[in-house]
């Protein structure tokens, strides 16, 4: 498992697995990917799904999935996780885009990931990242199911952006919700709704994600586990490792070995 430096809302991941790979866990980006070789097998909506070479996966912010491998020969893929608010970002839209399957082919979407990690791993330049993000953001429209969801009127879209960098700022804290009723002037439920809408989560799963998304950067720079625990707030390393293991797929010392 390799990740390149994240930057600007892109983070770049290739891996290669045999047999187990993550137990049933949650992003809160979208994650858009290629499997390179072998069958990337995962359960997703009740149903389970093979990916073969050259295929695309798109999975959505908080879609609970797992991962294997569905041969013996095993499998390695590519992934970028993007968060929601890029993506709504780079298409100017009041509502995310919504994919309704899972693995497919399409060459050119494929190409279009492909082609962020022909310098992997090292970081890519700023503005190489936006047109990255531009283009998948313009695939994933692309494939839009028209149908599903509904817009979120431009005054709550402006409050939702300012709840998400609230939240990015104080994540190493509990946040409660009449501090956000307070920020927005808007009801507790309404916030509840209109970010989902807007960052396919809820504000408190946000709020978790952003402390955990930290705790791995530091891990993957070889932290010890209980002193990323301690800095972050939780209340033990076991905290830690239960709450990272139910975001990520796999505990934080698992990453680490495979990583090293």
């Amino acid at each position: 498992m390799q990740f390149a430096p994240a930057l600007n809302g892109l983070e770049r991941l290739k891996a290669r697995f045999h047999g187990y790979a993550y137990d049933w866990h949650r992003h809160d980006t979208y994650a858009v990917g290629v499997t390179l070789e072998g069958v990337q097998t995962f359960d997703c909506r009740s149903t389970t799904y093979n990916s073969l070479p050259g295929q695309v996966m798109v999975l959505h912010p908080d879609e609970r999935h797992n991962g294997r491998a569905g041969s013996v020969a095993g499998f390695s893929y590519c992934m970028m996780y993007i968060e929601p608010s890029r993506i709504r970002q780079a298409l100017d839209l009041g509502k995310l885009p919504f994919v309704s399957r899972l693995v497919f082919n399409d060459r050119v979407l494929a190409r279009a990931v492909l082609a962020a990690y022909r310098s992997f791993p090292e970081p890519l330049p700023e503005l190489e990242s936006d047109a990255i993000i531009a283009r998948i953001a313009d695939h994933l429209l692309r494939r839009n199911d028209a149908r599903r969801g509904s817009s979120t009127p431009a005054r709550a879209t402006r409050q939702m952006e300012r709840v998400r960098a609230f939240l990015d700022a104080e994540f190493k804290r509990p946040v409660s919700s009449e501090e956000l009723e307070a920020l927005t002037g808007m009801n507790r439920y309404s916030i509840a709704r209109h970010f989902r809408l807007c960052f396919g989560t809820s504000p408190y799963r946000y709020l978790i994600m952003r402390r955990l998304a930290e705790a791995r950067r530091r891990l993957i720079h070889g932290a010890p586990i209980v002193n990323v625990a301690i800095d972050l707030g939780f209340a033990d390393q076991s905290h830690l490792t239960r709450c990272f293991h139910q975001m990520f797929g796999l505990p934080p010392g698992r990453l680490q070995r495979l990583l090293a």
